[in-house]
């Protein structure tokens, strides 16, 4: 049957009712727990396959600036930096190579979901146009690669090589860094930039380790095994039964190339993404207006106004996410409301549905089999779940090797056993079982304290957040912890274009060491400071988490569990945060600079 419409109030009523009922097939009482780390006896899946440690005199020298993270953040703050002047500037990275999760992540099909002209940092420093309207893993890696090589970050970089802790020196008024590879040298700054999709993930389902075919992480993929390329071509699986689980991102971009290559794919599913229009294309410098001096900058900022819901004339980028940058309102709260709450919340609801309508009315119109096309359309508000893009994805499912095995009613895959996966009554054998299940997201080793960071006092930061609360400074630096600069999504602000964000963080973080320097000064924030700054973000922060209760469960919503509310990020989107950090430098960047000799906790 065709998917109506729906417009009129018993409409919505009805569509309601269908996404309760869709999510209770869904959630599990256990929750995040469901899942389990790449540690100790699954540590193998975390393991480096693209490059093998080298042996390495362990460090114990002085450097100005370390920098924790080998991706697009640490990149980014490595660039700023020198462009302040800074030399002596260290990224500790554990992947072999610069490019973070470009580095790790090289499955068949993967692609950016953000537009690469707007995705892809220091276009203009760097003189690249990329070559696709969404770049390939490979060509943003190598844009990695490229910045790092124009800003000379591999002078002193440590590669395969992780933070273990950090520890600040009251008499010397530096940082004790410590790594896995035995350092232990020192920082007079640390800039933070692990990121937020760091730490694999697995399904905690029994049997995991008993499975005797072969398996893998997407973001660890095994070309020895599979064969082939990014591109696909994977030989090594004509002959296999492979089954995938997770239809994230990941598992949309992977699937097509899977079913193209294996004898037969199954493909495990909980909860099907929404999979909108792709329509990917070569471009050329002329397509974006890279004649232009700037032209990348202004894109880009074009590009997060809209998605911010700020007023413009023109939409240079011109895809599904500006499309549909009105349903984006629960993820990014600067989105501009017009009206009342009541009325602008009947309106979003109206255009939510019409927009699901549309992406359930496409699975209809591209998979064949009506069974199938069923199970594959996702019943949930679209900003439940992070939006995917894809041509190839649904087309996949009309071949006769691949088959779509849904669990929502065994809400997940009920056990694994030596030759295969158990869903219900039926045993399905597998040659090979690959695991597109994700990250543990926002989970980097500061917050999670698998990096202990020990301050003034030897006061730990996460002790001191536990009886306090979160806090901050625009969400780069604490009370306690001098010339500790932290880069990511908390107490600040964020965007889809999160590598926009990072270098906005990464200029402002360069700033402060650059303004430190010059006066002879630690970085620090006073507690009144903090308590400001928590104000701001607290006082129109918005109630979301109705919104996200009611959600099917996933990451945004703690696998179904809410999303609280609370003073966790700015309310009034990184157009007007960019802003005022920028207002913030010229005026009152002193507010944090402390003398050496006065600091005081």
């Amino acid at each position: 049957m065709t998917t109506p419409h729906a417009t009129t109030p018993h409409e919505l009523a009805v569509l309601r009712q269908r996404y309760r009922l869709e999510r209770e097939r869904r959630v599990r009482p256990d929750g995040m727990a469901q899942y389990r780390d790449t540690e100790a006896e699954f540590g193998y899946y975390a393991a480096d396959p693209y490059t093998a440690p080298t042996e390495r005199a362990a460090l114990r020298d002085t450097v100005d600036v370390a920098v924790i993270g080998g991706g697009f953040g640490g990149i980014l703050a490595g660039a700023r930096l020198r462009q302040q002047g800074v030399k002596g500037v260290r990224i500790i990275e554990r992947g072999g190579d610069f490019g973070g999760t470009w580095y790790w992540n090289r499955y068949p099909g993967i692609h950016c979901d953000i537009e690469s002209h707007v995705y892809l940092p220091l276009l203009d420093e760097t003189g690249y146009v990329p070559e696709w309207k969404y770049s390939p893993g490979e060509e943003i890696r190598h844009h990695a690669v490229r910045i790092a090589q124009k800003f000379d970050l591999y002078a002193d970089a440590l590669f395969s090589t992780g933070v273990t802790s950090l520890t600040w020196d009251e008499t010397a008024e530096v940082w004790i860094v410590a790594t896995d590879r035995g350092d232990t040298f020192r920082a007079t700054y640390v800039v933070n930039a692990t990121g937020t999709l760091t730490e694999p993930k697995l399904p905690g389902i029994p049997g995991i380790e008993n499975f005797r075919g072969h398996t893998f992480h997407t973001s660890r993929w095994d070309y020895a095994y599979t064969g082939g390329t990014p591109e696909g071509g994977m030989t090594g699986l004509a002959n296999k039964r492979v089954g995938i689980v997770g239809t994230g991102a990941t598992g949309i971009q992977v699937v097509p190339h899977l079913a193209r290559d294996a004898a037969h794919l199954y493909v495990f599913q909980r909860t099907p993404s929404t999979v909108d229009i792709r329509a990917n294309r070569r471009t050329t410098a002329r397509d974006v207006g890279a004649d232009r001096e700037g032209w990348a900058r202004k894109r880009r900022e074009n590009y997060l106004r809209i998605v911010s819901g700020e007023p413009e004339e023109q939409d240079l980028v011109a895809d599904q996410w500006t499309a549909s940058a009105g349903l984006l309102e629960k993820l990014l709260p600067s989105f501009r409301r017009q009206g009342d709450r009541k009325t602008f919340e009947v309106a979003y609801e109206a255009a939510d549905a019409a927009k699901m309508n549309e992406l359930r009315t496409r699975v209809e119109r591209t998979v064949t089999d009506p069974e199938t096309a069923d199970k594959l359309k996702p019943w949930y508000r679209y900003a439940c779940k992070r939006p995917t893009f894809s041509d190839l994805y649904y087309p996949a499912f009309n071949r006769d090797n691949a088959t779509l095995v849904d669990t929502a009613d065994t809400h997940g895959i009920e056990r694994i056993t030596e030759n295969g996966v158990v869903v219900g009554d039926t045993v399905l054998e597998l040659d090979c079982l690959i695991f597109a299940t994700g990250f543990f997201v926002g989970a980097s080793g500061v917050h999670t304290g698998k990096l202990p960071v020990h301050g003034r006092g030897g006061g730990q930061l996460l002790h001191s957040w536990a009886e306090q609360g979160p806090r901050s400074l625009h969400g780069f630096t604490s009370n306690g912890f001098p010339n500790l600069i932290q880069m990511g999504s908390f107490q600040n602000a964020s965007s889809v274009n999160f590598t926009h964000v990072l270098d906005e963080q990464a200029t402002h973080a360069a700033a402060l060491v650059a303004a430190a320097e010059a006066k002879g000064a630690l970085i620090e924030p006073s507690r009144e400071t903090e308590d400001a700054w928590i104000a701001v973000i607290a006082e129109d922060a918005p109630d979301h988490a109705w919104f996200h209760a009611e959600c099917t469960p996933g990451y945004y919503n703690r696998e179904g569990r809410g999303r609280p509310n609370g003073p966790t990020a700015f309310p009034y989107g990184a157009v007007a945060f960019h802003q005022l950090l920028a207002r913030w430098r010229e005026e009152s960047i002193g507010e944090v600079l402390q003398s050496r000799a006065d600091a005081r906790p």
